[in-house]
């Protein structure tokens, strides 16, 4: 979105042939930026960061590091957006809620970033914006798992990129694909395009490779291969809402290992923030967000707290022609959960639950085929199915 952030401390625009490389780390003291929840933290972690300075808010459960921050957080009105700050010194003010993030390239031509570690970003970790020709390769990026808007790599309406051999560990999506939000982002128009992940290994983080959910410029061409997924939130996670727009098509995603996911190690999920409105389903917009044409092979994983795999479409607009083959999933909580989804295959898929559970549980679904077996169309009452 257009709006006032800090300065970040690497930072270029309009820039052509750039490059960070060597052993070096970037420290971006994100601690003395971030707001800190009290759930995320031990007992004895929050009373020494009370004690350290700062003030809580009104509930007392979450930690601001001054008092501007705390008020940047009472005037926000669009998720991290303050509202009605218009003044310079309004805007001053409140300036430590303006989390730069640590590394800003906008608009810039043939870009590397190479052995760096970064770590301990305010916000995001790495933010390539509108950039062309990217290579970032053999690095390691981290933030606290605690660390809230702690992306590690957020590529954004970036086109011809590749990222390689890394590790990341990160407070919230690890390696994510983004193009711009709501009518911001359309009206840019830029998506997120050719783009090669592959040989990473991801720690923490709301998702290992994550779409979304700020997609309004669209995301195609992208594939995803030979990744390890070692206890993050959800796998491979795609997500979107409604006023969103945009187009996810054209998504390649091979050789997949991952251990202890917490929630899905699959997720489609249209309702990004739970936002749910009761009544017939509105009408298909340029606000509509669409996923379809994703391909997903050989895919491992060993435990996961939630459905094995979740699909969660709009009711105008279903999860469409999604290809699953060769998936094998062990101690999963439940089997597959498939809800307003249209032409998915699934095949060879193996999964055993650690309790009771269907394979497969479908409902609002058109032309499912599960293990050669095509499901033509279910409704609102549950069909499940067992293999």
């Amino acid at each position: 979105l257009n709006t006032h952030r800090c300065q970040s401390p690497i930072y270029a625009r309009d820039a052509e042939n750039i490059a960070i490389t060597g052993q070096g780390i970037f420290d971006g003291n994100g601690d003395s930026w971030r707001p800190v929840k009290k759930g995320k933290l031990t007992e004895s972690q929050w009373k020494k960061l009370v004690s350290s300075g700062g003030v809580l808010n009104d509930k007392q459960d979450v930690w601001y590091p001054s008092e501007g921050a705390l008020q940047g957080a009472k005037a926000t009105t669009d998720f991290n957006v303050p509202g009605n700050i218009e003044t310079k010194e309004q805007w001053e003010a409140i300036r430590d809620f303006l989390r730069p993030v640590l590394l800003s390239f906008i608009n810039c031509k043939t870009v590397m970033l190479e052995g760096i570690t970064f770590k301990n970003s305010p916000s995001w970790c790495l933010h390539p914006l509108m950039c062309q020709d990217v290579t970032i390769q053999n690095i390691s990026v981290s933030n606290p798992w605690y660390s809230q808007n702690g992306d590690a790599l957020d590529l954004e309406s970036c086109k011809n990129a590749i990222v390689i051999n890394s590790v990341f560990d990160a407070g919230d999506d690890a390696i994510c694909v983004k193009s711009g939000k709501d009518k911001q982002g359309r009206d840019r128009g830029i998506p997120c395009e050719n783009v090669i992940v592959k040989n990473n290994v991801v720690l923490h983080g709301h998702g290992g490779f994550t779409v979304g959910s700020e997609m309004s410029g669209g995301v195609k061409n992208v594939y995803v291969d030979n990744c390890t997924f070692l206890g993050t939130d959800v796998g491979l996670r795609f997500k979107s809402t409604r006023g969103r727009g945009g187009l996810v098509e054209n998504i390649y995603i091979h050789n997949i290992n991952m251990i202890d996911i917490p929630n899905e190690p699959i997720s489609f999920d249209l309702y990004y923030g739970g936002k749910k409105t009761a009544g017939p389903a509105p009408a298909v917009t340029e606000e509509t967000p669409i996923f379809r044409n994703i391909y997903i092979n050989n895919v491992a994983c060993k435990g996961s707290g939630r459905a094995a795999i979740y699909f969660n479409g709009l009711p105008e607009m279903p999860i469409e022609n999604i290809n699953l083959k060769d998936i094998t999933m062990s101690d999963a909580q439940v089997g597959c959960v498939l809800n307003y989804a249209k032409d998915v295959t699934i095949n060879n898929l193996k999964i055993a639950t650690t309790k009771p559970s269907a394979t497969v549980k479908l409902t609002n679904a058109t032309n499912i085929t599960i293990n050669d077996e095509l499901i033509e169309s279910v409704g609102e009452e549950a069909k499940e199915l067992n293999f």
